[in-house]
């Protein structure tokens, strides 16, 4: 069975929390969110977001992709999201990555960007032992601390699932040593079905058994009758938000065209072993809600059953 998931665009409080509500009415499987401290365009804090989400919605998932866990103390990370999933009833579904891409924003948190991955690793260890011992402790590079508990403890049992963001190798590393799945971005369906294979290689070397390990996979998609008008809006819009080029990498990374152009895209990532789509609109934010409608009605229910 396929999973679907959404990641919104920023729009107005009012206009934000309505559209979290029609997603989840749409029948989406779960609601997700960027994560950065400063970066090229406007973002609202992630976990902040989900927090308002929780008000809105009953039955909906609610994830980061990703969350950049390097930028902030791991201690008060377990804290604020120990009491996220206690108050969305066990939604939270926590996604991590390393990030780096925008230097400056580590610069302004004080945290060397090199030393970033380790401190991923690290941090995860800490979030599950303060999600699950009560007191705990822990001695790391970067953290340190004896008999310490935060309570209310997560809902989820070991708390919350840990998806591992990336496509590096390390990344794929850290995914089958610590994650409870994986999201990639911006990769052919070839390199996802390799990750997959590296992630399962390692996991086996390690003596993990990854039953119940989702793999996910971010898709920028844009729907519409015209394929080139919607390529152009593709190239557009993420072009701004990373401020780089991407109009070499729309053909190759793109899900552009008909709802049939795209889910013949879809298809190619299940094939190499995807089960979980995180389908974000890459549009004008006035034109979002268009774009789930027609996502919800044209794409889902052709590949639910897959």
């Amino acid at each position: 069975m396929i999973g679907f998931g959404a990641q919104l665009s920023l729009h107005p409080p009012e206009e934000q929390l309505a559209l979290a509500q029609r997603v989840e009415a749409l029948g989406f499987d779960s609601l997700w969110t960027g994560d950065h401290v400063s970066f090229h365009n406007p973002l609202y804090e992630s976990l902040t977001l989900l927090a308002a989400y929780t008000g809105v919605t009953r039955r909906i998932k609610l994830g980061t992709a990703v969350y950049l866990l390097a930028l902030r103390h791991p201690t008060a990370v377990a804290k604020i999201t120990s009491t996220l999933d206690v108050l969305s009833q066990g939604r939270l579904i926590f996604g991590v990555g390393v990030g780096g891409e925008n230097p400056k924003e580590f610069e302004a948190c004080g945290i060397p960007h090199s030393e970033r991955g380790t401190r991923v690793n690290e941090g995860i260890e800490v979030l599950r032992a303060l999600w699950t011992q009560t007191p705990a402790s822990f001695s790391g590079r970067f953290v340190k601390f004896d008999a310490v508990s935060i309570d209310p403890k997560p809902v989820q049992p070991g708390g919350p699932p840990i998806w591992i963001g990336g496509r590096s190798d390390a990344a794929l590393r850290r995914a089958a040593r610590l994650g409870s799945g994986w999201v990639s971005y911006v990769v052919t369906p070839d390199r996802y079905r390799q990750s997959l294979e590296k992630i399962r290689a390692a996991a086996e070397s390690a003596g993990r058994d990854l039953t119940g390990f989702e793999s996910a996979h971010l898709v920028f998609i844009t729907v519409g009758k015209d394929r080139d008008k919607a390529r152009a809006t593709w190239v557009q819009r993420l072009s701004k938000r990373y401020n780089q080029d991407f109009g070499p990498l729309a053909d190759k990374y793109g899900f552009i065209g008909t709802p049939s152009d795209c889910v013949e895209q879809i298809e190619r990532f299940v094939e190499a072993g995807c089960r979980y789509l995180l389908l974000n609109p890459i549009c004008d934010p006035a034109d979002e809600r268009e774009q789930l409608e027609v996502m919800a009605a044209e794409i889902l229910p052709r590949l639910r059953g897959k």
